[in-house]
């Protein structure tokens, strides 16, 4: 994906060159880390100007320049506001064979528990994914992560979440955070993973 996004910017970085007078402004990541961009290789000296404040603006034809500062105007200010927030990801980890969270989990449901509350983040779509170990037959531990997801579903309705915005999905012992042979009890794989958009 960030080899895509590259690809795309360096095709629009490479179409805006042949124009007059360009500008570029860099807005920050899905995972809030600033935008930047790096010109290379732009002097004599082979020097490499860096513009990492997603609030700058240079232009992009005619050698290396300084970035400059630039404040953004009402309009475009608006469409940053109106991005959606970041997406929350939290894992949650369970004691063996059960439902029931590892105290060191609890912190952690507190926090999503504030997070997904309506009025902090409004119309918020939760995705809660169970896991198992490799303890048991593939079918038990189907049902166990299954389980594992719906409890924490039930958990965060507590909150006022409307249901129809949380999803419970069930992966048993596939996509294991630790890989082990079978039937080896890993506490990181007896996990709920969920991601609030």
């Amino acid at each position: 994906m960030r080899t895509g996004r590259a690809l795309a910017l360096g095709g629009l970085l490479l179409l805006l060159t042949g124009c007059a007078h360009n500008s570029l402004v860099l807005l920050p990541g899905e995972d809030g880390s600033q935008g930047a961009v790096a010109v290379l290789d732009c002097d004599e000296k082979g020097g490499e100007t860096v513009i990492a404040d997603p609030n700058s603006r240079t232009g992009i034809g005619g050698g290396c320049r300084k970035p400059r500062s630039y404040n953004t105007n009402k309009a475009q200010r608006a469409l940053i506001d109106a991005l959606p927030p970041r997406p929350i990801r939290v894992t949650l980890y369970f004691r063996e064979g059960t439902t029931t969270l590892t105290p060191e989990s609890l912190p952690s449901l507190d926090y999503l528990k504030e997070q997904v509350k309506p009025e902090n983040r409004p119309g918020a779509e939760v995705q809660v994914t169970g896991y198992t170990d490799t303890l048991g037959s593939d079918e038990d531990n189907d049902r166990l992560s299954q389980r594992r997801a719906e409890e924490v579903v039930e958990m965060l309705a507590t909150q006022n979440i409307d249901r129809a915005l949380m999803t419970a999905v069930g992966r048993g012992e596939r996509s294991l955070r630790v890989k082990t042979a079978d039937g080896v009890g890993e506490p990181a794989n007896r996990r709920v993973e969920v991601i609030v958009r």
